[in-house]
């Protein structure tokens, strides 16, 4: 059958009536009564068509417009994605979009990228957002319309705020004369990228597809580029679906990538940095954002040992194996007070850690440092900053202001420690050293010590939790999507970069499944399982829908909900205002708790087609739900406990 068939009315309607002559026939030959329409067709008195009617059959009629093409420009639009090498798509299905989708699946055979079916828009770019933090690279995002990317907004700014590469595509219908009336007006809008540019990196509408393929390639790059952030491209629809003819075809170019060098702090900055580090008796390191590779942990490793240095890792990433001996992450309020030199790399707010500011009626700020502390900066959010929204934190002004990427330069900065260090030098920070490595002989003791306070307590305390999911999964190969109560960080051994997937990026709640979710995807690929806990408030958002996602695609996480029935840090910001007001706080469950009726999250699972264990009350019942719960996990499922627990 030809792909491109010219159906003319004539032919239609000769073949129609060639169908009734038919008919009768066969009615005659089984002995029925012909159709009333048969008969007519068959009777020698049936009256003749009129000469306007016989004018009107035998006429040539117009032809009809086409209906079908071999290639479109959402064809290439694919070619254009498949050079970026990105693995998977992460979508909900959306009309403005209806041609790329199609091209995905048919003519890029729905592999690099595989299409990932997803239930919401939020959790489309909420997954983009954990893979690229495992993986190291972007997925490809489609968003439908004004309405798909107002969905995806919020999750967007988590991103953006999280310094996470992606590349979005969205659908418009650019062109108002080629719209169909209704829907396609509501989701078209003049300046697709408008609502979202504050908190993207870098947009644009191409016009052409030539302009897409510069683009797309250009936006890919910059999105890779430190400072990473996702970018969104606006693809219009009339662009997507006309004919791509073959001349044209020949004629277009795809430009190749080449990845940007992450920027080198200035290197006469770098040796003067080296100077005073290696000069101050007491100094203290704070990482936030630093670890963009798995190189960085390493390199932050030697550099710690070389100046014996105590690290405070606020765990932005994974920067520092939380049980080195000079990881004293848990004692960073008085280090921060007693130091003589603060560097801190990739802060996400410098001003806030080393500042205390009190939530009084008048809030006042008090200083955590001594009055003459020398302070630097390592960073590169300086080379990416917004006017509106406020993910910049508060200005906070440093001794040595190096822009650059922390880990691009720590190679340079370890040579100039070296060079600066006598070998008397080195004697004194090995002395000093030693101190710290004594002191953190305790901290894994006294951790565990805390943990055991309302062991046996129920609802079960997050201690428990997070140490019951240790036992079971310290021999394995595992990685962490999330930890809500940070017990995790205390008592697991975190030393590759791939144990902790860091922060939300904004805080905007609802992100924490659909991340483990798209971490789990890239940790699948590595041959690794997930573990995430997750709270029951931000489960509720869009968890169900990503849940059906893990399910659909068979990627291995295990989603613990840490259910303490409530919207638990409204509610202590509910009982703040109450004790300011002198009202007493025995209303303060209206509008943050999440009760009766009290949700069985087991059951939700299961009816998204995961397997769902729980509500689990008793901390006794934890291990034995643990052991099955991993034995499905490690066969290739996902599976969701229900823990009912403290509320912190």
């Amino acid at each position: 059958m030809p792909r491109n068939p010219s159906l003319k009315r004539r032919s239609f309607l000769t073949g129609t009536a060639v169908a009734a002559a038919g008919l009768a026939s066969e009615a005659k030959a089984q002995g029925k009564a012909p159709s009333s329409g048969a008969s007519a067709a068959a009777s020698p008195k049936a009256a003749g068509p009129s000469a306007a009617a016989m004018a009107a059959e035998t006429r040539v009629p117009p032809e009809l417009p086409p209906l079908t093409t071999q290639k479109t420009g959402s064809d290439f639009m694919i070619d254009v994605i498949k050079t970026l090498k990105i693995d998977y798509l992460t979508c909900v299905p959306g009309s403005t979009f209806r041609a790329l989708h199609e091209s995905v699946i048919n003519y890029g055979n729905n592999t690099a990228p595989e299409f990932i079916t997803c239930l919401h828009e939020e959790a489309s770019i909420a997954m983009a957002q954990g893979y690229a933090k495992v993986a190291g690279k972007p997925l490809f995002v489609m968003v439908h319309g004004t309405v798909g990317l107002q969905h995806a907004s919020m999750a967007i700014y988590n991103a953006y705020a999280d310094r996470v590469p992606m590349l979005i595509v969205t659908g418009n219908a650019d062109d108002a004369n080629d719209r169909r009336p209704g829907i396609e007006w509501l989701h078209s809008v003049q300046d697709g990228a408008a609502q979202v540019r504050d908190y993207t990196k870098w947009d644009d509408s191409p016009g052409s597809l030539g302009a897409f393929a510069d683009s797309t390639v250009r936006a890919y790059q910059l999105s890779t580029a430190v400072p990473m952030a996702p970018v969104l491209i606006v693809a219009d629809t009339g662009l997507q679906e006309r004919p791509l003819e073959e001349r044209e075809a020949r004629g277009l170019k795809i430009p190749k990538y080449v990845p940007l060098i992450p920027p080198e702090a200035d290197g006469n900055a770098v040796r003067e940095l080296a100077k005073a580090l290696v000069a101050a008796q007491n100094p203290v390191l704070i990482v936030d954002r630093y670890a963009r590779t798995a190189n960085a942990m390493g390199l932050l490793v030697q550099f710690a040992d070389l100046l014996n240095i105590p690290v405070v890792d606020q765990r932005g990433r994974v920067n520092f194996p939380n049980r080195h001996p000079l990881n004293h992450s848990t004692r960073g309020g008085a280090l921060i007070a007693q130091a003589d030199f603060i560097l801190a790399l990739e802060p996400t707010d410098l001003f806030g850690s080393l500042n205390n500011m009190s939530d009084v009626l008048i809030r006042q700020t008090k200083s955590r440092t001594k009055v003459n502390v020398k302070l630097a900066r390592i960073s590169s959010d300086s080379l990416l900053v917004r006017s509106n929204y406020q993910d910049f934190q508060r200005y906070s002004p440093v001794d040595f202001d190096l822009a650059g990427d922390a880990e691009a330069t720590m190679p340079a900065l370890i040579a100039a420690v070296q060079h600066e260090l006598s070998d008397a030098r080195k004697l004194q920070l090995t002395a000093r050293g030693d101190k710290l490595r004594d002191l953190s002989k305790g901290f894994l003791d006294a951790a565990w010590q805390a943990a055991g306070y309302g062991w046996d307590a129920s609802p079960i305390s997050t201690a428990r939790l997070d140490a019951e999911i240790w036992a079971q999964i310290k021999d394995d190969s595992w990685a962490m999507g999330s930890d809500l109560a940070g017990w995790a960080n205390r008592l697991w051994n975190m030393d590759k970069p791939w144990h902790h997937n860091g922060s939300a990026g904004a805080g905007g709640v609802g992100q924490a499944t659909p991340a483990a979710v798209g971490a789990a995807l890239a940790n699948r690929d590595a041959g690794r399982y997930t573990v995430a806990i997750v709270g029951d408030g931000d489960f509720n958002m869009v968890g169900p829908g990503a849940l059906w996602t893990a399910a659909h695609h068979k990627i291995p996480v295990l989603i613990v909900i840490h259910n303490n029935r409530a919207y638990h840090q409204e509610y202590m910001h509910i009982q703040r205002m109450a004790n300011r007001h002198n009202r007493g706080i025995d209303r303060n469950w209206i509008g943050t708790t999440i009760r009766d009726p009290n949700i069985n999250y087991a059951k939700v699972a299961e009816g998204m087609g995961v397997r769902g264990i729980g509500p689990i009350t008793d901390p006794r019942g934890l291990a034995p739900a643990l052991k099955q719960a991993l034995a499905i996990v490690k066969k290739g499922e996902p599976v969701l406990i229900d823990a009912v627990t403290q509320p912190r």
